[in-house]
């Protein structure tokens, strides 16, 4: 076993770790904080097969940039852990299934049968100045533009209706309005009172 084979199975442990350890601790912090650890290894994992460009953009966008969002929310809300820990064993079975399940299904792709990796075609060798991210890039824009523009149109829908949920006025919130607070003069706020002085007996 080389070098590239131990790093590999490495990061795929501790990959496996970070993701169990994702749905089994009941603090969302750190359920957050293992999510992290396991982004970062799977970026560490396609680093090793040759998809630089999709690991720097999941080290980027979703450690950078969701994942701050994430920990941001997670720490801003005011979650009952211990109603977390009491529905914890009712999810249990059906989480159990879904895992055996993931499990067949990668011995299926990864077994050596009709739906297996060792009855695809061995690739030919990359020449040197290959560059994953223009065939990418290739491939996105002309054979797959379509789709990638409707993705695109479902995630800005998304976006104007994350806006405006949370823009919306509630009845139990207290809301001031910005345009009010910066035309109001001075007499609004301060009145002078002229009082007449008394004297002490």
């Amino acid at each position: 076993m080389d070098f590239k084979q131990l790093a590999f199975y490495f990061f795929a442990a501790v990959l496996v770790f970070a993701a169990s350890m994702v749905i089994t601790v009941r603090n969302p912090v750190r359920a957050a904080l293992f999510l992290v650890l396991a982004f970062f290894s799977a970026a560490a994992v396609w680093m090793q097969l040759h998809a630089e460009f999709l690991s720097i953009t999941l080290v980027l966008v979703y450690v950078g940039a969701v994942m701050v969002l994430f920990l941001f929310v997670v720490m801003m809300l005011d979650i009952n852990l211990v109603r977390l820990r009491e529905g914890f064993g009712e999810y249990l079975p059906i989480g159990g299934l879904v895992a055996v399940l993931l499990v067949l299904e990668m011995a299926i792709v990864l077994g050596s049968g009709p739906f297996g990796i060792e009855q695809m075609p061995e690739p030919a060798p990359l020449p040197a100045d290959y560059s994953n991210t223009r065939a990418l890039g290739r491939v996105l824009y002309t054979q797959y533009l379509y789709p990638f523009e409707i993705a695109a149109l479902i995630l800005l829908v998304a976006i104007v209706a994350a806006i405006a949920l949370t823009m919306r006025r509630r009845k139990d919130s207290k809301y001031q309005n910005p345009g009010k607070q910066i035309q109001v003069q001075r007499g609004d706020r301060v009145r002078l009172v002229k009082m007449r002085a008394e004297k002490k007996s």
